[in-house]
């Protein structure tokens, strides 16, 4: 499929800002199974400083700053992207998941790419409970594509999808207890539940293609910032699964960027100045399929 992404996000300050540094990871990787094209980030004013580089995951990150006095500020991410459902060697599903722990296993090949995403990380502990959790599907000597299929249907089943159930700092522990979330919170979930075994899962950010109720129009920016999970297998292969809506990625997923946790990939973050007391910040994601050039 191919889509037309836009991602914009939109700040107003009751007072100017004198000085606004933003960090956006909102181009698409070029993947084998995706392809992007004609992409641009633009930040409105314009700032009088903007520049591109490839972070330590090798994702696509804008900078920039704006000193001029502003009471708004627009980041827009646009472009088109081609995806095609990635396909996993069987091979590599079939493989035990005890034999897939890098640091366990540090001399099997790709291990020392993947074993940072085996530990703990700022927003993804390992508490007890998650690995407690994670061992109804990570029996001794079951293939790694069955458990992680397995975990994932669990967590769908038995997490509800709310909003109001946790905040973007909430722990694994509280999500937890909660039995309940987001897609960000799911995907931290997993990651804990894997890593707590010695695997290693890495965040993935990007969008789903929403379909709109058979004769509705689509709601251009009811789609959203989306989560999900990619599980070593070995080697660079990686299993993409998305535990909001237990499936594997498939071609209505846009991958974005990916590192250890949500905190290493949010689509904008960064630092203002100003005396202002009170600012909304409103996003719009719209992910309309087009006509296959």
């Amino acid at each position: 499929m191919r889509y037309r992404v836009r991602h914009t996000t939109t700040y107003t300050y009751d007072e100017p800002v004198t000085d606004s540094l933003g960090v956006a990871h909102l181009v698409p990787r070029s993947l084998p199974w995706q392809a992007v094209s004609g992409y641009t980030v633009a930040v409105r004013p314009a700032p009088g400083d903007v520049s591109e580089d490839l972070d330590h995951y090798g994702n696509h990150v804008t900078y920039f700053q704006l000193t001029e006095p502003h009471d708004s500020l627009v980041v827009e991410g646009l472009g088109d992207v081609d995806v095609v459902a990635p396909q996993m060697p069987e091979a590599a599903l079939r493989t035990p998941w005890e034999a897939l722990r890098p640091v366990r296993e540090p001399a099997r090949a790709g291990a020392w790419r993947a074993a940072d995403v085996a530990l703990a990380s700022p927003l993804v502990d390992q508490p007890a409970s998650a690995a407690s959790y994670a061992s109804a599907s990570l029996t001794p000597g079951r293939p790694v594509g069955a458990a992680v299929t397995d975990l994932m249907h669990r967590v769908h089943a038995d997490f509800e999808y709310d909003r109001t159930a946790t905040t973007v700092t909430s722990t694994v522990a509280h999500v937890l207890d909660a039995r309940a979330g987001v897609c960000q919170d799911f995907a931290h979930l997993m990651l804990a539940c894997l890593r707590g075994h010695g695997l290693a899962a890495r965040y993935v950010s990007g969008y789903l293609a929403t379909e709109a109720p058979a004769g509705q129009p689509r709601l251009v920016g009811a789609d959203a910032s989306h989560a999900w999970v990619e599980v070593w297998l070995g080697d660079d292969t990686w299993l993409a699964v998305d535990p909001t809506n237990d499936q594997r990625i498939g071609d209505r997923h846009v991958t974005v960027a990916w590192g250890r946790d949500y905190g290493d990939v949010p689509p904008l973050k960064g630092v203002i100045f100003t005396e202002a007391r009170r600012s909304t910040m409103r996003v719009a994601v719209d992910v309309a399929p087009l006509e296959a050039p």
